[in-house]
């Protein structure tokens, strides 16, 4: 039911373009998945973002616990049903919540003990209630539970978040019995090679459907993502689907790929549209500045979307200053279709094989916009 198949590699890098089959159809890799949180993507329909190029979106497995629970998902006939999206979809494992409620929680082998971010009542996260709530929830990919470190991380937390990383993903694995959901594993280990290296290992034996690079993106620099990345891609099976969680500005994506990652997340374009900041092929800016207040021209020039093909950057910075919504959709929508399509151009180039000279085009374009 899942089929991983590398269609083309690039000698000079680590990148590769391939397909990813799975029973609500088949993903084109590398790939960019838009964040549907609480199975929406802020401000899109499931019509406009199979018009921009989605293949597959990611939601939320804790948020989605707390409202409007897994239950209620299920009778409606999973996330498919629920929101009417008909291709793949991804569940992280609320692992991440792990991390980004820390002031809320307390972390033991058993699982998490929270505090609901909502209204401060107190909850029990375990690997075999994350594999619970996703199986009912019914993705067609699923994510062992793991606990993400921020970075900077001592040695010693960093230890210790690995091997809770890989007994929870040992028992996830024991939990999860649907054949028609993939599981993927999730790399942890700091910025710590040796770490990461026991971690890649320790997962391989347990022979996911792919394996997830967590604790990334999370304070560390690029540069040191990209050294994780070079000592980590190698150790991951090539016959596996390999994603970076949590990453999305555009050299960070190119990067990725040039070092053999397959998938993506980041909810960044739609936070970011929400607050005017525009990710174009010519780098990064916001709409709010008053060089744009007679500007008559796209978002960006190079783009094909919605958004550019029919409004001009004075119109939309006159909606953002107006607070319209119609501002946040539109740049939500472009940023969508900006991110989905680099990701479908690097996969066009990678086939043909062209992506060193894609990727040098494409970071020189944005210039530094980005560092």
């Amino acid at each position: 039911m899942f089929e991983f198949k590398v269609l083309a590699e690039c000698p000079e890098t680590g990148a590769r373009a391939g397909e990813f089959v799975t029973p609500h159809g088949v993903i084109p890799t590398p790939v960019f998945m838009p964040v549907g949180t609480l199975a929406t993507v802020k401000a899109m329909s499931p019509d406009e973002l199979k018009e921009l190029g989605a293949s597959i979106i990611l939601s939320n497995t804790y948020h989605l616990w707390l409202r409007p629970g897994p239950e209620l998902v299920e009778k409606a006939g999973g996330l498919h049903g629920f929101m009417n999206w008909d291709r793949p979809i991804l569940t992280d494992s609320g692992g991440f919540q792990v991390f980004s409620l820390s002031s809320l929680n307390q972390i033991t082998e058993e699982g998490v003990h929270f505090r609901s971010h909502l209204n401060g009542a107190p909850l029990f996260l375990s690997p075999e209630l994350s594999m619970d709530i996703q199986e009912k929830l019914g993705a067609d990919i699923a994510m062992c539970f793991d606990q993400c470190l921020k970075l900077p991380a001592t040695r010693e937390e960093a230890e210790r978040a690995t091997e809770l990383t890989l007994k929870w993903a040992g028992r996830c694995k024991t939990a999860h019995s649907r054949s028609d959901q993939a599981l993927f594993g999730i790399v942890q280990g700091g910025l710590f090679d040796d770490l990461r290296s026991r971690c890649a290992d320790e997962l391989t034996r347990l022979d996911f459907n792919g394996y997830g690079i967590g604790g990334l993106s999370v304070g560390e620099t690029a540069q040191e993502m990209y050294a994780c990345l070079d000592k980590l891609t190698p150790l991951l099976p090539r016959t596996k689907p390999r994603y970076l969680m949590g990453v999305g500005r555009p050299d960070n994506l190119l990067e990725g790929v040039a070092r053999g990652v397959d998938m993506f997340d980041c909810v960044m374009p739609t936070r970011d549209g929400r607050t005017g900041t525009v990710h174009s092929s010519r780098g990064k800016y916001s709409i709010k500045a008053s060089r744009f207040a007679e500007d008559f021209g796209p978002l960006d020039p190079d783009c094909s979307c919605y958004a550019c093909t029919h409004f001009s950057r004075a119109y939309i910075r006159h909606l953002f200053r107006c607070g319209e919504i119609l501002a946040s959709r539109l740049i939500s929508w472009h940023n969508l279709h900006f991110l989905v399509g680099l990701m479908r151009g690097a996969r066009a180039a990678i086939l043909d094989g062209t992506f060193p000279e894609f990727k040098a085009r494409a970071l020189s374009l944005m210039g530094g916009s980005y560092l």
